[in-house]
């Protein structure tokens, strides 16, 4: 007699519906890098300007995922992340209505309101189900949705391209994103609401079932959340990493058509291999840093060592200008594999140290401060390009970001760990910002 297939556990069956949110995010923000030289037919679209669209989606996103975070906390992770989703899924189809630039930049706008709150939703949910020692892994899994969305993206984006017009690009991923709010309805519950947890399942997840609930839990008010070296800490460091990540997910693959000859076959052969080195960043390293916890070391150690390995490849991304048409590929792989890697530990560290009821808000805080350093390097790129100084020393800035953010963490965050648990380094409370 065939014994039953055990269960999959219902947080690593939440993790990947998350998993799957984050891939139709990132498929999004793609539509437009990938599609632009088809829209360019039909739309004037220079670097400078290409550079403002860019802005456009990152500002309401930077706004968004401060709102997001606490709309997170005050609707609960099922209704707000299922009116995340709808906007940006909406957002997303208008833009194949566009018939002129200004149409363009207020769909980008819309989407960014949308899309801004979905990483402190998946942020909350991992707090709301994952036991500390899991997190890491958790948030790899999710934030694997970035590479899946980008791998995806660049060969599906041209396959659409030559064979419809390119609207359909826009009204085909709309589509998706609201397919998956049905999903998502149906299937996630907190742990204490959910009709199949099991109770072997609750017993792991003890630690978070049995904490306070998040009515009674102390919370932070969100102005004080500023008082906070840990905050300042995360919010700068996400600000200097964003910015390179953005460029680099937003200008590849014009990059590639406009400085190394690609046409739209070659960036769909091609532009793939990058976010499929981001998704091997993503739970390789989610892991290794909870395979470093349990093996006995700090959360401290586990979070750090794991940071550190992620940054060291950064420096990569001078090698860019030097590679040959063949070989640029490879040091973009790298650099996608490191930032992601970085991303999915920096992401974790909010529900790491802040209580469940103030996670969201610090998640929020901190993908603002990403979305802000995009803008800034995005607008500062498309100066650069249109007064003809090249990407040279782009691509030098690029690479020193993320060593000056993972030095920011070691001085603002002396160790990773519960807020109010000991250790006064990593609790004091910095003067207010009026003094």
């Amino acid at each position: 007699m065939l014994k039953p297939r055990p269960r999959v556990p219902i947080r690593w069956m939440i993790a990947c519906m998350l998993c799957a949110a984050i891939t139709i995010s990132y498929f999004d923000r793609q539509t437009l890098p990938v599609a632009v030289g088809e829209i360019q037919k039909h739309i004037n679209i220079p670097d400078e300007n290409f550079a403002h669209l860019n802005t456009a989606f990152l500002l309401t996103y930077g706004l968004m995922y401060v709102i997001g975070g606490k709309l997170i906390d005050a609707l609960g992770t099922r209704i707000g992340f299922f009116l995340i989703m709808v906007v940006w899924s909406l957002a997303c189809a208008s833009h194949g209505l566009a018939t002129t630039f200004g149409m363009l930049a207020a769909s980008r706008l819309m989407l960014g309101m949308g899309e801004g709150g979905g990483f402190p939703a998946a942020t909350k949910a991992v707090a709301e189900w994952f036991p500390m020692r899991e997190r890491s892994t958790a948030m790899g899994i999710i934030n694997a949705g970035t590479a899946v969305g980008g791998i995806v993206a660049a060969p599906a984006i041209a396959a659409i391209l030559l064979h419809a017009s390119w609207p359909w690009v826009f009204y085909l991923s709309g589509a998706a994103g609201l397919a998956w709010t049905i999903w998502w309805l149906f299937s996630y519950f907190p742990p204490a609401r959910h009709p199949r947890l099991t109770p072997a399942e609750w017993h792991v997840i003890q630690e978070v079932t049995e904490a306070p609930t998040q009515k009674s839990e102390p919370g932070i008010p969100w102005l004080k959340l500023f008082r906070y070296k840990e905050v300042w800490g995360l919010v700068i460091a996400k600000f200097m990493t964003d910015a390179v990540w953005y460029f680099i997910t937003f200008w590849l693959p014009k990059y590639l058509q406009s400085e190394r000859s690609y046409n739209i076959k070659d960036v769909g052969y091609f532009a793939w291999i990058p976010w499929a080195a981001a998704g091997v960043g993503c739970l390789v390293v989610g892991y290794f840093s909870s395979w470093l916890v349990k093996r006995g070391l700090s959360l401290n150690l586990g979070r750090k060592i794991a940071l550190g390995v992620s940054v060291a490849v950064m420096p990569c991304l001078f090698l860019v200008p030097l590679s040959s048409n063949a070989w640029v590929i490879v040091p973009f792989a790298i650099a996608y594999f490191g930032q992601q890697a970085w991303s999915t530990l920096i992401m974790t560290l909010p529900a790491d140290i802040f209580p469940r009821r103030a996670v969201g808000a610090v998640a929020g805080l901190v993908g603002f401060g990403g979305a802000m350093g995009g803008i800034v390097f995005g607008e500062i790129v498309g100066q650069m390009l249109k007064h003809g100084l090249g990407y040279a020393p782009v691509f030098a800035a690029a690479g020193t970001l993320h060593v000056l953010a993972f030095l920011l963490i070691l001085i603002s965050i002396r160790k990773v760990q519960a807020l109010g648990t000991g250790a006064p380094a990593s609790v004091t409370v910095a003067p207010p910002i009026s003094q």
